[in-house]
């Protein structure tokens, strides 16, 4: 018999590193999801980017249920097909010449960075180890990855933290160049960032990094660990923007819920990393590469892609008009469908509020800061979804707006 537990036993049981929704979610089916009294939410969140076809679709159940019946692991003294298939994918998909696979977005983050490191100890001596990333930035949870996040919210009760990283302005050429030198290894930049806001680069922005990177010999490193699968209406946002980094990461969506993570490099980086200078357990297991391959070839479709673009356009029309309409949000931002609204300085602080008066109207949505509500739902959610999650975030917003009565 299965015990019986309730929202109040993570308060008991759990280290109190998080503060969950007060319902736990039992099940779900395309972008809706059921809680323990069987309420009914649509989903906006997508699980942090990651849940790209929504919940339980049946095409990763079956990739899931195959490779099970296989087997499940080897660890890092074998190869498996699943891997081979999917390394093949994203190379043919993007820029990349290599894949390492781990299982999250920091542990990418992280591969990258010592990459980046050793590259130019190699190439250039030891003296060249300078890290440039940005202030408000989220590259993970690691001490190397939340140094590089520059949000000391993250970081400073961890110190000593790992020395020569150094924090520019978003969107700010000029503040790189103040701080990039031929000491100068890398620069690692989110195309969109995500945990800060969800605040798009600017096109001459990027191009201008790729600039400084390439006249000092520094390798540029996109975080695309939120903004990649297809979350812009590109594979990847690079591909938008038109400028290519020598490093991608990659996770969140790559497995469409199931724990994956990648590093993507050129030829030329990737022949540094040699045998035992990193490696993973459990990294490009069959099961996360099977259900990854299935995932990036189900997303990888014009239609799918053009189908992103379309969902943004519904989103965000609705979205001025209820900004417009209770003088909410102050701006509407993002790319594809990871959209940001920004709330008026009025509200500021207090999208945490919103997102829980949101929940009571059975809609599931994300915060970025405490002035930003996220959304980041799949990739396929239809227009019935998102039609009814909005009216429900429309009431949310004018209780919220009236003080948050019923």
């Amino acid at each position: 018999m299965s015990q019986s537990v309730t929202r109040n036993n993570f308060d008991e049981w759990m280290m109190p590193v998080y503060a969950p929704a007060a319902f736990i979610p039992v099940r779900g089916e395309g972008s809706r999801l059921w809680d323990q009294m069987g309420n009914e939410y649509i989903d906006f969140a997508g699980g942090i980017a990651v849940n790209a076809l929504g919940h339980a679709h049946p095409a990763l159940n079956r990739v899931l249920l195959e490779q099970a019946g296989k087997f499940w692991h080897t660890g890092n003294g074998y190869t498996n097909e699943p891997v081979l298939r999917l390394a093949k994918r994203l190379i043919d998909a993007t820029f990349a010449d290599r894949v390492f696979f781990c299982n999250s977005g920091a542990e990418a983050n992280e591969a990258a960075l010592k990459l980046a490191r050793k590259y130019a100890h190699d190439r250039f001596g030891s003296g060249k180890s300078g890290i440039i990333a940005f202030s408000n930035a989220f590259h993970g949870r690691t001490l190397f990855t939340v140094t590089a996040g520059g949000q000391p919210a993250y970081s400073q009760d961890f110190a000593p933290l790992p020395p020569d990283i150094r924090h520019a302005t978003f969107n700010n050429l000029d503040s790189v160049r103040e701080l990039i030198d031929d000491q100068t290894c890398a620069v690692i930049v989110e195309p969109i960032q995500g945990e800060g806001g969800v605040v798009p680069a600017e096109p001459d922005f990027l191009r201008g990094l790729r600039e400084l990177c390439d006249r000092h010999h520094a390798l540029l490193i996109f975080d695309e660990v939120q903004s990649g699968v297809g979350r812009t209406g590109e594979l990847y946002a690079y591909m938008h923007y038109g400028v290519t980094p020598d490093l991608l990461t990659t996770a969140k969506a790559l497995g469409g819920g199931f724990p994956i993570g990648a590093l993507l490099a050129r030829e030329d980086c990737a022949s540094v990393m040699t045998v035992g200078t990193h490696g993973t357990t459990y990294g490009g297991n069959p099961l996360a590469s099977a259900v990854a391959g299935e995932v990036l070839t189900m997303i990888n479709r014009e239609e799918v892609l053009n189908g992103v673009k379309q969902r943004h356009q519904w989103f965000t029309e609705r979205l001025q008009a209820i900004a417009q309409q209770t003088g909410l949000f102050s701006e509407i931002r993002g790319l594809g469908l990871l959209i940001g609204c920004v709330l008026s300085p009025q509200w500021a602080g207090k999208a945490k509020e919103l997102s829980k008066l949101a929940a009571e109207e059975g809609l599931m949505v994300l915060i970025a800061g405490g002035n930003v509500v996220r959304f980041a739902p799949a990739l396929i959610i239809s227009e019935e979804e998102i039609t009814t999650g909005l009216d429900r975030f429309s009431r949310a917003c004018e209780r919220f707006v009236s003080g948050g009565s019923s």
